[in-house]
């Protein structure tokens, strides 16, 4: 019995790094870009953190391990920033 107990022990630290499903961070707005990319490198460690001026083109490419920032000229998040 005792055996069985500890097989199930990896599948709860398997639920519990869930967090990275996460796709977008609508409470960053208003933060500033530093603040902003600490908590979604926090949620996702792998993702990779574009600060871009909110009135800039981007390419409509999809990249699951891209989040851009879209900011004001006070470095502050003007837009949720999501996964893509």
């Amino acid at each position: 019995m005792a055996s069985e107990n500890q097989q199930n022990v990896p599948s709860v630290e398997v639920q519990q790094t869930v967090p990275t499903s996460k796709t977008s961070w609508p409470e960053v707005v208003g933060r500033t870009a530093e603040e902003a990319e600490k908590k979604i490198k926090e949620d996702m460690p792998g993702a990779t953190v574009q600060v871009i001026p909110h009135d800039s083109f981007v390419t409509m490419d999809f990249n699951s391990n891209r989040v851009r920032l879209f900011v004001d000229s006070s470095q502050l998040v003007v837009k949720a920033p999501h996964i893509g």
